[in-house]
C-alpha cells in the first residue's frame, strides 16, 4: 500500500500560526509550508512576520502575513476574514503566541502586567479558537495550543500569572475538545518544554530548577510533534496534551 507523504497530507491545506515572527512560531510556519501547506503568519510585529512569509515564498511555498495582537478579539476576527478571503478555507490553527510579563512574587506583582499575561496566554487562546470555529466547521480541522509544563505544575514564586494562564489554556483545550468533537475538530495541547527562544533565555531560573536537566531544544525541534498532531485523523486524538519535556521536569 502506497504511503502518503507529509507534503501530500498538507497540500492545499491552510494553516494559521500566531506568534509566527520568531522562535517556535516562525519554525512551525516554515515547517508547515515546507510540508505543503499555505501558511498565514500572524503576530504583532509586521516586519517579523513579513520576513517569515518572505522566507517561505523564497523557498517556493505559499505564505501570507497578517499583523494582529491575540489580546484583541477584533484583530482575531479580522485575521480569519483575511484568511478566508485569501485562501477560501481553514484547516489548522496553531495558538502559539504567548508571554510572561509578570515575574514577581504575587504579593509584589504589578497588577497590569499580571492581567496582561493572563490576557495574552488565556484570552488570546480563547479569541484564537473562538473566531476560527466557523471556518473549521466546514471541513473539520485541528486546533493546537502551545502550552507549558507550568500549566500542569506550580513553578517558583515568580510564575503565578504564567502558570495560572497556561493552566487555564490547558483546561480550555479539554473543554473545547468535547464541544467541537461532533464537528470533527480536534483540539490538543503541545508542550515544547525548554526551547532556546527569547522568552526562555530572558527568564531567571533558580539553581534547583528542573529545567537545568531538561533537553534544551531549538525551535525546529518542536516541528515534528506539531506535524504529527496536525496530521492526525479528525476523529482524534483530541483533548490531549503532547509533551516534549522529560517526565520528571513536568
Amino acid at each position: 500500500m502506497e504511503q502518503t507523504s507529509m507534503a501530500d497530507k498538507f497540500k492545499d491545506k491552510v494553516v494559521v500560526v500566531t506568534g509566527a515572527g520568531r522562535g517556535i512560531g516562525r519554525a512551525l510556519a516554515l515547517g508547515f509550508a515546507e510540508a505543503g501547506a499555505n501558511v498565514v503568519c500572524a503576530a504583532r510585529t509586521q516586519s517579523e512576520i513579513d520576513d517569515t512569509a518572505a522566507s517561505i515564498r523564497g523557498a517556493g511555498a505559499s505564505a501570507s502575513s497578517y499583523r494582529c495582537d491575540v489580546a484583541s478579539p477584533d484583530d482575531l476576527r479580522r485575521l480569519y476574514d483575511f484568511t478566508r478571503e485569501t485562501y477560501g478555507r481553514l484547516d489548522v490553527v496553531i495558538a502559539n503566541a504567548g508571554g510572561n510579563f509578570a515575574r514577581q512574587p504575587l504579593e509584589d506583582s504589578d497588577i497590569e502586567a499580571w492581567e496582561h499575561t493572563v490576557r495574552v496566554n488565556l484570552l488570546g487562546v480563547y479569541y484564537t479558537a473562538r473566531f476560527a470555529i466557523p471556518d473549521l466547521k466546514v471541513r473539520g480541522g485541528h486546533i493546537i495550543v502551545v502550552g507549558s509544563g507550568l500549566g500542569h505544575r506550580a513553578g517558583d514564586n515568580t510564575h503565578s500569572a504564567y502558570s495560572a494562564s497556561k493552566a487555564g489554556a490547558w483546561m480550555l483545550v479539554r473543554a473545547l475538545a468535547k464541544e467541537l468533537s461532533p464537528y470533527r475538530i480536534c483540539v490538543n495541547e503541545l508542550i515544547p518544554g525548554a526551547v532556546q527562544t527569547e522568552l526562555f533565555s530572558s527568564a531567571p531560573r533558580p539553581a534547583d530548577s528542573p529545567l537545568h536537566a531538561e533537553w534544551i531544544k531549538s525551535p525546529e525541534d518542536v516541528l515534528p510533534l506539531a506535524l504529527f498532531i496536525a496530521s492526525g485523523p479528525l476523529t482524534g486524538p483530541t483533548g490531549q496534551s503532547f509533551s516534549l519535556m522529560r517526565r520528571d521536569s513536568q
